[in-house]
């Protein structure tokens, strides 16, 4: 695994051992970055459910302002850590050691630029969960300017709809899906 492209391009990166968890490809982390490219320098990005962090990492080293990890498992905070370390990455960003739950609280009524959600793909009440508090209006996790990402198995299809959330775009890859949600706008 390694850094697509930006300050830190072709750095490789540690993942956590084991099947706890699954980090998003070099492939399927490209076509995000592609999608979202414009969006990236200068945002405020968070990374849920961050693994080994590559997608937040990949954020800063296309010119995020500020990235948040979110990640509860042990072994995903050392790789977080770890990689954050032998880049030389000192600052621009947040780990929150208690997960996504935590960090969502602490960044309401504080809207992030984008937000992408990894899940475990077997976790279907984690997206559902996640996917609902950022769709909260009175949250106010995302604005008009917000994008939220999600990445799933093909097989498990994401909801149109969470809340103030509409679906805008899906793009498959393997057995890989990433959900494009935006808040929705009355013209």
């Amino acid at each position: 695994m390694r850094v697509i492209a930006g300050t830190y391009r072709s750095r490789v990166l540690g993942a956590p051992k084991g099947l706890a968890t699954r980090p998003t490809s070099d492939r399927l982390r490209e076509t995000l970055f592609n999608v979202i490219a414009a969006r990236v320098p200068d945002a405020r990005f968070a990374d849920l459910y961050a693994g080994s962090g590559a997608v937040g990492i990949e954020a800063i080293s296309r010119g995020a302002a500020e990235v948040f990890f979110a990640e509860k498992n042990a072994a995903a905070l050392t790789a977080i850590r770890g990689n954050l370390r032998t880049l030389g990455i000192a600052g621009g960003f947040q780990v929150e050691a208690g997960g996504t739950a935590p960090l969502l609280k602490r960044l309401a009524g504080k809207p992030l630029d984008v937000w992408f959600l990894d899940p475990p793909y077997e976790e279907v009440e984690e997206y559902r969960k996640t996917l609902t508090t950022l769709g909260d209006a009175g949250n106010e996790l995302v604005d008009a300017d917000s994008l939220v990402i999600a990445e799933h198995t093909r097989k498990q299809a994401l909801l149109d709809r969470y809340g103030v959330l509409k679906r805008t775009r899906t793009l498959l890859q393997g057995d890989a899906a990433l959900s494009f949600y935006a808040m929705e706008t009355t013209d």
